[in-house]
């Protein structure tokens, strides 16, 4: 039987006799579902390399670990795709995901997925994980993307961001000219009723806060920079089309070319979005860590325009 690579605890003296149980629940964070698995393999949970019951009391020095079996997506096919790796450890794995691919394989789309793109690069190195994305990027939005190399690791940064403690950036263009130099967009959001693949502000809605700050701003056009306090779907294009200023490229909310002759530089095949920055704690060594991404090619290429435009006027 395989193992990925242990977590590890050493009780400090003020946490001399306590429980097992309270060190792994109350200081590594392992959820009860998975203290459940852990109990029943063999090395799951050992206190100086020998395996404990968990209603045992520990001493300031123990090495307490955690072992989980290594495990394999044999559901996706391994393709070899170009993947742009920003870093890898035992832990995690933060890829720079392309425009146009899709996250995880769907009904219709088996192939082609960052998923696919992972199992290969995995299989080729020798490594043997479940693909865990740990959230997600709408197929046409570009950007940091975090996948979890094992279930405490998924949950321990799902639980960050459900507390609100992931930081997440985006770089958007958008249409018009944004007066404001920041604000925060604090509109609910559901699913249109007449168009249930489209989201839109509604009272009814889930909670959904957008912060924004102005990069750089164009006759037409606008950069800005926004931090997602809540993920709700489309959450980035619904707020910004509620502010006038949709995304450019945007065929669902409207920063789509117009039909008759749009200017160049606000063509773009896609909406213009990109996943700049993630920052989180690292679920293994308890530090925080960032992930930043440049802007891709399309979006540098349209911003490259309008500067060419605006030095032009002047």
């Amino acid at each position: 039987m395989n193992y990925y690579e242990p977590l590890t605890y050493t009780v400090p003296p003020e946490e001399d006799g306590f429980l097992l149980r309270t060190i792994l629940q109350k200081r590594m964070n392992v959820s009860r579902k998975l203290l459940s698995r852990l109990k029943l393999t063999e090395q799951g949970i050992t206190v100086n390399g020998v395996r404990q019951y968990i209603n045992v009391k520990v001493k300031a020095g123990d090495l307490v670990e955690l072992r989980m079996q290594e495990e394999q997506s044999d559901d996706i096919l391994p393709q070899d795709l170009p993947l742009s790796i920003l870093y890898e450890d035992d832990h995690l794995l933060i890829v720079n995901k392309a425009a146009g691919m899709i996250v995880h394989p769907t009904h219709g789309h088996y192939v082609g997925t960052i998923a696919n793109a992972v199992v290969y690069h995995w299989q080729q190195t020798g490594v043997h994980c479940r693909f865990r994305p740990i959230h997600r990027l709408d197929q046409e939005t570009s950007g940091v993307l975090a996948i979890a190399k094992n279930p405490f690791v998924h949950q321990q940064v799902s639980e960050q961001m459900q507390a609100g403690t992931v930081e997440k950036e985006y770089l958007a263009l958008v249409r018009g000219m944004v007066e404001q130099d920041s604000g925060t967009v604090d509109e609910p959001i559901d699913r249109d009723p007449e168009q249930p693949h489209v989201r839109i502000v509604t009272p009814s809605g889930y909670p959904s806060v957008t912060h924004f700050w102005v990069e750089r701003r164009f006759a037409k056009a606008t950069l800005v920079r926004l931090k997602l306090e809540t993920g709700r779907t489309h959450q980035i294009r619904v707020h910004m089309k509620h502010l006038g200023h949709p995304l450019i490229g945007d065929k669902m909310y409207g920063g789509a070319a117009e039909p008759e002759g749009e200017a160049s530089e606000l063509m773009m095949e896609r909406h213009a979005l990109h996943a700049c920055r993630l920052a989180f704690t690292h679920p293994a060594t308890r530090q925080r860590v960032e992930f930043t991404a440049g802007l891709p090619e399309d979006m540098q290429q349209c911003l490259n325009l309008l500067e060419a435009k605006e030095r032009i006027k002047t």
